[in-house]
């Protein structure tokens, strides 16, 4: 089991993405499924995202 969190930028939407320490992504709409990912994919994933953003 985990701790799932739900993304910042859903507002309070049903349609959001939620992370799972140590677990992966999952859609909120279809929670029993996920995409499992791996610490240093999401890391690497994080650093991506927040060179793109800051240009």
């Amino acid at each position: 089991m985990s701790n799932w969190r739900k993304s910042s930028y859903s507002a309070n939407s049903s349609d959001c993405v939620e992370v799972g320490r140590g677990v992966g992504i999952r859609d909120s709409k279809a929670p029993a499924t996920h995409l499992p990912v791996s610490g240093e994919a999401w890391s690497a994933f994080l650093r991506h995202v927040t060179r793109i953003t800051q240009r």
